[in-house]
């Protein structure tokens, strides 16, 4: 500012700390300091959200700034413009001076103006002899040319955030296009599988955004939307697969010879049959059924033993996992086959595809895949991706990594129970 004290607001209007820090920050301005005052103007409606100013408010600063007589905003040609508000308002579209006088107010508020008043409130400039302006009287430009650096910063700030929206938006149509794209082809080749609920679940994700959602919420939807496309082709690929089975007389033939029929390359359905309703003919007196062949075919392909992971008993499991009883059938879990069956169903809700679970249960053994997904429902909260996890612990047990203990220890220590247990190899 070109005086160096403080100035007060006339008439009955009074002075806030508010005002006094603008016309403190105003007067740091550094020597020969300037800016274009377009290009400042374009950064300051770029910055408007974080501003806090109406668009109308920046609309009565262009006019102001249209007063200013040099391109450029510097001490040196002054910094005060001194419009009447009738003025103003024949630059500013013909807004009411009511509506003008009252977004100055907010301009100032909002630290981008300081008000220089005359002593009788009236907005004019005394002049020199040779035609310069020595004092003006009005409204005073400096804190914009003062926070020029600040007011940059949050315009490339608020550019940052759209662009980053624009690439979040973008990703879901992208997911969005493959899924429906995926369905139809799904549909055009008779793939099994509930396709109309794949569209639904897709839709729902959609409509369940709001008109203008946060970036969480669009990366909450994409995270969803690409464990719905995953699913959908590991589907395809299966069909693909058993496809190009069929299709090889020296492979048909191998597959009529070999006397286990069952397979893990099956789908959803026929995998819940397997692990649940198949269990349900054995003996009902055994506690701990036998594995299923094509489980310990799975392990042996992948170089792993899924009898060589050690597990514990069910009741430590259960005292561990209390969460997993209440999808056992009858709403209880009394031994292994029910804890297999509710970890099926458990596995459908927490979003775990079929093919994570089927390679768990290939490399750990189905008694300790579903172990693991008892206690991923017990972190359920603290997991964001309960499929990824799953795969993340059996690369992890197929390297000999990873154990059921310190995961069950973890969680009684949680709860406060002890932890001096014995493991047993069943």
């Amino acid at each position: 500012m070109e005086s160096g004290h403080v100035t007060t607001p006339f008439g009955r209007r009074s002075m806030t700390l508010a005002m006094l820090a603008s016309q403190a920050v105003a007067r740091k301005i550094e020597p020969d300091k300037a800016v274009d005052k377009w290009k400042l103007y374009r950064a300051l409606c770029e910055a408007r959200p974080l501003l806090g100013v109406s668009d109308r408010a920046l609309a009565v600063l262009n006019a102001l700034l249209s007063f200013y007589p040099k391109g450029d905003l510097a001490e040196k040609h002054g910094l005060v413009v001194f419009p009447s508000n009738m003025q103003l308002s024949l630059r500013a579209h013909g807004m009411a001076e009511q509506t003008i006088r009252r977004h100055l107010a907010a301009l100032i508020d909002a630290g981008l103006l300081v008000r220089k008043d005359s002593p009788n409130g009236k907005r004019y400039a005394h002049k020199g002899r040779t035609g310069n302006i020595d004092e003006a009287f009005g409204f005073s430009l400096a804190p914009l040319l003062a926070r020029v650096e600040e007011i940059e910063g949050l315009a490339a700030q608020v550019i940052a955030e759209r662009l980053a929206l624009q690439r979040l938006r973008e990703r879901l149509t992208l997911c969005r296009r493959d899924v429906s794209k995926l369905v139809e082809t799904a549909l055009e080749e008779g793939a099994p599988g509930d396709w109309a609920a794949v569209i639904l679940h897709q839709r729902s994700l959609i409509t369940g955004l709001s008109r203008n959602p946060t970036p969480s919420q669009i990366e909450a939807a994409i995270e969803e939307m690409q464990m719905l496309r995953d699913e959908v082709v590991n589907r395809l690929e299966l069909l693909e697969e058993s496809k190009k089975t069929c299709g090889n007389p020296i492979q048909s033939e191998r597959h009529i010879q070999n006397s286990n029929t069952e397979s893990l390359l099956e789908s959803e359905p026929l995998l819940e049959r397997e692990l649940g309703a198949k269990l349900v003919t054995t003996n009902s007196r055994d506690p701990e059924p036998k594995q299923p062949d094509s489980f310990k075919e799975a392990g042996r392909r992948a170089g792993v033993d899924p009898a060589g992971m050690k597990s514990f008993p069910l009741g430590l499991v259960l005292r561990a996992c209390p969460q997993i009883d209440d999808y056992g059938p009858g709403g209880a879990v009394a031994n292994w086959r029910d804890l297999m069956a509710a970890a099926v169903v458990v596995r459908s809700m927490l979003g775990i595809s079929p093919s994570a679970y089927e390679e768990a249960c290939a490399v750990m053994g189905p008694e300790n895949a579903a172990t693991v997904v008892a206690c991923i429902l017990e972190r359920a909260g603290h997991i964001t991706s309960a499929g990824g996890y799953l795969r993340d612990l059996t690369r992890r047990a197929e390297r000999g990594e990873f154990g059921l203990g310190p995961l069950l220890m973890a969680l009684l220590r949680g709860k406060g129970m002890p932890v001096s247990v014995s493991r047993s190899a069943g």
